[in-house]
């Protein structure tokens, strides 16, 4: 492999120059990155902008939706200038649709196995973990969840989640988010009669340059994700 391979390789870009930009360049490959947000924040549309740029950069992804079905994940990329058909096609992408809210309590460990059990995977996307934590009531297996996903990242897989901003109270999404290597925080701000959508970057541990930019972004058909001004955002 060419030195400069290796080097591009080691950083996850998100396709997007300007989203690179206020990510510090990207994510190292073998983080951890938790995106989180409420409802409608664009979490599925940042993991699937990530997700797209991992495979335009080589690397084999694997993504678990308990949002999609693959038909519908599909046709919601294409509509954002996002095709990943020919990767799913050559099994550079594989897509689990998993059904994590019916499985109840137990989600958290399935879910964990089916991660381990992506041999020759790069990086992988659970969207949402949100669904895994909807009947579960003891903290220590969350914990234990994100302990677990750790390990996996310290032998150079790169996982990420997203997870809905309410779903867990302050003791306990405190210490998840220290465990994660990358902490990207969506939010949906009321300005006048629009709703304007912000991505804080909180952290990435290793970027390539430095990160906690507030930058606000716009969710385009036959475009995509558009780094928009704050100021132009707040009008």
């Amino acid at each position: 492999m060419p030195a400069s391979e290796k080097i591009s390789r080691k950083i996850i870009s998100s396709g997007n120059a300007e989203l690179d930009g206020k990510m510090g360049g990207g994510l190292p490959a073998g983080s951890l990155a938790l995106i989180e947000g409420s409802s409608g924040a664009g979490k599925s549309v940042l993991s699937q902008q990530i997700l797209f740029g991992a495979l335009k950069n080589g690397f084999k992804v694997s993504t678990f939706t308990s949002e999609n079905t693959v038909k519908s994940l599909l046709s919601q990329m294409q509509s954002i200038d996002m095709d990943v058909v020919d990767y799913l096609l050559v099994r550079r992408l594989k897509i689990y649709p998993i059904a994590l809210a019916r499985i109840g309590s137990d989600a958290p460990n399935r879910l964990l196995n089916a991660l381990r059990s992506q041999k020759g995977r790069d990086v992988v996307v659970v969207d949402s973990f949100t669904s895994a934590i909807a009947n579960q009531t003891n903290p220590t297996l969350i914990l234990n969840f994100f302990e677990e996903c750790k390990k996996l990242c310290g032998k150079g897989l790169t996982v990420i989640l997203t997870l809905h901003a309410q779903a867990v109270g302050s003791d306990l999404v405190n210490p998840i988010r220290s465990m994660c290597d990358a902490h990207l925080q969506l939010r949906t701000e009321q300005d006048g009669q629009r709703l304007v959508k912000t991505l804080e970057v909180a952290k990435i541990r290793g970027a390539a340059s430095a990160t906690g930019a507030i930058v606000g972004f716009d969710v385009e058909p036959g475009w995509g994700m558009r780094v928009i001004p704050i100021s132009k955002a707040r009008g």
